[in-house]
């Protein structure tokens, strides 16, 4: 299964689920966390409950026999339905359930300038809303376990009451024959003819190549799928792929190379989102990125910038209502529905078996268990090691790098834990909340009216490659003051102090590598869907050793949403370890951020957990080291410099020390720190992070069950 990467900043939202939060009118807002009485936490000592999680790679067959006989306490992939009812009545498994999963089919809508591909022809597209059976999907296949879905959101997320109407008047429903009479129409207007019960076109069989997942229930409804498309008279070439190789195949070829026209998607959802921006746009509108074509350069691209501009005014607060917003949500829906691009089919119930031990288990609306809260407070009494079982821990799409990177389930579900992000969606009300940073939004509405941006001001110069003052008379819509005190109490996993210095170099290269020319150009994807969020920010001012200011021109009715815009202040990696990362992806061109430009370039897709991409990086390090070198013009603000030479020093040095200990180069600010990883043996193992200055202990975040 995949999804975005949801554990970064709220920048690669474009690219994450976890945003944050806010507070208007009163004191900055530092929400305290309760514990309930139904939680009893191990101990008081910083960080998690657990002392360390071990991750390994469990066969979905095997999953709840493991949690049977002891081998893993956890398993965070859902289980097959048949597993799934053998462990009700089982004293030995406690089973979690959750609506955590969606599945559609992606069809590619290139055309083919040599023949006829039937899903390039609209009305072939909209025929798929039709001749798929979801009512068949979801009771004899899921055995009730699932929902029909029709839309991008599922009917168990608040924004689907937004968009019933669409649903309803779509007409969207199961009738073979109307399908039939759509196909018929269209691929007789586009020339083919139907020779022994087949599609042909210029004396040519049709051919359909159709990319079946076979991890779980999905190779069922690919294959009833390809049942449905041969009546309709489709050559159907099936093949059967599991994550790595189907996602190879899909996202990375051309889709007018035709290496497949229909592909059984599955995603993991996300955390809870009281109002939804991202997934209309994410799965719909193809300027994020994730529709055929990917953005990647000289690649066939599907194009429609009518929902682009609909998507983007929803995603970016181009309304003065909720009402407008709804409006412009409804428009975004049904044109997804019209181009039917994507044809979804259901939200599927997750089932993970646990131990019955398993206690302090935090759970989330929508992703149920693998909430980002959830092991950092699970443990098992008198044990000091939890281990949890998943279909993969790597794959060759787990690429582990805060750019580009962390776009599959398998990585994140470690990172997530090794990483605190400024704020999260409350687990139960999908409502943006503050986690390690608090903030106090003040805005000037919807209005037209602006804030006045102080002189004191800054934005990042791509040109001069230096912070530069906001011009005279800047304004903004809105103003953010976020509060990160605790980041900076507190210290790295290699044990250096987190600083303003993080904030300046990371928020300054996340501009750059959108505004400067030469670098938006090797990762033209990443510059071409964070440009139209990054434009709505005009100017960033340091308060003081903890608080840094946002000016932005973006609003929202709920305020909590104008914080999570704000959110683009990146605290996943200490600053030397992303300068390296830059200079050895724009600099030296050894490596690439993205897998579109790794391979576009022949170069390796950097990942920091494995020695390979870390050892590039640290080389670059002690090059830096060797050289005093400090990045110029990033840490000089109004006068004030923020790194010296020395500092810089021992920052190498440390990291240099970690990496000579872990041969990796993971160093964040979470709960636990990576103490192995090693792909091959599909195993990684997490250490507590237990510095007195981390601010959190167990307990501090568990909600019961919602």
């Amino acid at each position: 299964m995949k999804r975005n990467a949801s554990c970064l900043t709220a920048l690669t939202v474009v690219l994450s689920l976890i945003v944050g939060a806010c507070s208007s009118d009163g004191p900055i807002n530092s929400l305290i966390p309760t514990v309930s009485d139904s939680c009893v936490v191990p101990h008081s000592k910083p960080g998690p409950a657990s002392d360390s999680v071990e991750f390994s790679q469990q066969g979905v067959d095997q999953a709840a026999a493991s949690v049977r006989n002891g081998t893993i306490d956890f398993y965070q992939a859902g289980l097959k339905l048949s597993a799934a009812d053998q462990i009700k009545n089982d004293p030995r498994v406690k089973s979690y359930r959750a609506p955590a999963g969606s599945i559609d089919l992606l069809l590619n809508p290139a055309p083919d300038p040599s023949g006829l591909n039937p899903f390039s022809l609209l009305k072939v597209r909209q025929a798929m809303q039709y001749l798929v059976d979801r009512d068949y999907y979801v009771n004899s296949i899921y055995g009730g376990n699932a929902k029909v879905q029709v839309a991008p959101i599922s009917q168990l997320d608040w924004d689907y009451q937004t968009i019933t109407d669409v649903i309803t008047q779509s007409g969207i429903r199961h009738d073979t024959d109307l399908a039939l009479r759509m196909i018929n129409e269209a691929m007789q207007g586009a020339g083919a003819t139907m020779v022994n019960g087949k599609w042909n076109y210029n004396g040519q069989p049709i051919r359909i190549k159709f990319i079946i997942r076979t991890e779980d229930e999905r190779k069922i409804v690919g294959d009833a799928v390809r049942d449905s498309l041969e009546k309709a008279g489709f050559e159907v070439i099936t093949q059967y792929q599991e994550f790595a190789a189907a996602i190879s195949t899909v996202q990375t070829s051309d889709p007018q190379v035709f290496d497949w026209h229909i592909y059984t998607e599955g995603w993991g959802r996300g955390s809870a989102n009281r109002y939804d921006f991202a997934s209309i746009n994410q799965f719909a509108a193809p300027w994020m990125g994730n529709m055929p074509g990917w953005l990647i350069p000289n690649y066939w691209q599907y194009e429609n910038p009518v929902l682009d501009e609909v998507g983007q005014k929803v995603f970016m607060g181009d309304f003065s209502s909720r009402q407008e917003r709804d409006d412009l949500y409804r428009q975004a829906t049904g044109m997804a529905l019209d181009e039917s691009v994507r044809i979804w089919l259901a939200t599927t119930t997750s089932v993970f078996p646990a131990s019955p031990n398993l206690n302090c288990v935090t759970e989330d609306v929508v992703s149920g268990p693998k909430s980002l809260l959830t092991l950092r407070d699970a443990y098992i009494p008198g044990k000091d090691t939890l281990r949890v079982g998943h279909f993969w821990v790597w794959t060759a799409s787990s690429v582990w790098n805060p750019v580009g990177g962390f776009g599959d389930v398998f990585s994140t579900d470690i990172w997530k834990n090794i990483y605190d992000p400024s704020l999260i969606n409350d687990p139960s009300s999908g409502e943006p909340i503050p986690f390690r940073a608090s903030f106090q939004v003040e805005t000037a509405g919807s209005s037209g009216s602006k804030l006045a941006v102080p002189s004191e001001a800054i934005k990042w110069d791509a040109d001069s490659d230096r912070w530069e003052p906001v011009p005279q008379g800047t304004q903004a819509t809105s103003k953010v003051v976020f509060d990160l005190s605790k980041y900076f109490q507190s210290v790295w996993h290699n044990q250096r102090p987190i600083t303003m210095a993080d904030v300046l170099y990371n928020l300054a290269a996340t501009f750059d590598r959108v505004y400067d020319p030469d670098k938006s150009r090797v990762e033209f994807v990443l510059s071409v869907t964070q440009k139209p969020l990054l434009d709505r920010f005009q100017g960033f001012r340091v308060l003081d050793d903890n608080r840094i200011e946002v000016y932005l021109d973006y609003w929202h009715f709920d305020e909590a949403y104008i914080a999570s815009y704000a959110d683009v202040i990146p605290l996943a990696f200490p600053w030397e370890i992303m300068a390296a990362s830059d200079e050895l992806v724009y600099g030296l061109k050894q490596a690439a951020y993205s897998q579109a430009s790794a391979a576009r370039y022949n170069v390796p897709w950097l990942s920091l957990a494995e020695s390979r991409g870390a050892g590039l990086v640290a080389r670059v390090l002690r090059g830096f080291s060797r050289n005093s070198y400090v990045p110029k013009g990033y840490f000089a603000v109004n006068g004030k410099t923020y790194v010296s030479v020395q500092d810089a020093l021992v920052r190498y040095s440390a990291t240099l020390a970690w990496f000579d200990q872990y041969n990796h180069l993971i160093i964040s600010n979470g709960p636990f720190i990576l103490a192995r990883y090693d792909p091959p043996a599909q195993y990684a193992e997490l250490k507590a992070f237990r510095d007195p200055t981390y601010p959190f202990k167990p307990g501090d975040w568990y909600r019961p069950k919602p």
